[in-house]
């Protein structure tokens, strides 16, 4: 199976609210063919304009739908720019501490996937590490939002952040997860004292740390996207993304 490889623009947030033309510009130049838009709703004429100049797709794009009041708006905007998937980033931590927020969860995201379906596209959920730090009845919180879900909502696991918030056994995880994993945010980190090192700071390009990704890889065989992202980088954030999409595209195959 090739899978793509996309870059997360969060990554590039601060070079994006300054100059969002070259900010697409430069990306592309570095190698990337599509690209999961951010904040899509305030920039979303620039986008429009800045994909189609510089030959990039937007398969996917990060909202909040949960706990927002205008998914439907922010649906429209999506498809408007070609986005097939929308994805919540994130429902607050405080949310997944028992088995009635989580069912509230899904049933908003069930909603939602009504919402999306008519327009042509699909509604995920990426996780950050409180849906794996949170236990409910012996799963992760993660788990238990998974079993509650129509199959037609979509994953989207990031890894290091699902291995930060305990769940070492990250191919375990996705194994159980199954075939609504479509997308992977891949990025790496340090081992520090036995254990991958939460310092955002710490986030390296995909490959270059301690996570074994050919078994996570192996784990997923329907996520069709490789989603390159950081919260933080140390260094020039261009050059994590470069060093990012090298890493990745082994593991796309």
């Amino acid at each position: 199976m090739t899978r793509d490889v996309a870059l997360q623009l969060y990554s590039v947030r601060n070079a994006m609210s300054e100059d969002i033309d070259r900010t697409l510009e430069r990306v592309a130049e570095i190698g990337f063919r599509f690209v999961e838009l951010y904040n899509f709703a305030a920039w979303h004429a620039p986008l429009r304009e800045g994909l189609a100049a510089h030959g990039l797709a937007a398969p996917t794009a990060h909202a909040r739908l949960v706990e927002g009041d205008n998914a439907e708006e922010l649906i429209d905007l999506a498809a408007e720019l070609g986005v097939q998937t929308l994805i919540d980033p994130m429902v607050p931590a405080e949310r997944w501490a028992n088995p009635s927020d989580i069912a509230r969860t899904a049933d908003r995201l069930a909603e939602l996937s009504d919402i999306a379906r008519e327009r042509g596209m699909r509604i995920g959920y990426h996780n950050h590490w409180w849906e794996t730090e949170s236990r409910v009845d012996g799963a992760t919180a993660l788990e238990a939002l998974a079993e509650r879900l129509p199959e037609e909502v979509l994953l989207e696991i990031d890894v290091y952040w699902a291995i930060v918030g305990g769940e070492t056994d990250a191919a375990g995880l996705l194994r159980r997860l199954g075939d609504r994993v479509r997308f992977l945010h891949v990025k790496d980190a340090p081992e520090q004292d036995g254990s991958l090192s939460t310092d955002r700071e710490d986030q390296l390009p995909v490959g270059e740390g301690s996570i074994e990704w050919g078994g996570v890889i192996e784990a997923a065989p329907a996520a069709d996207l490789l989603v390159v992202e950081f919260d933080e980088f140390r260094g020039d954030i261009f050059d994590g993304i470069a060093r990012g999409l090298a890493g990745a595209r082994p593991l796309a195959g």
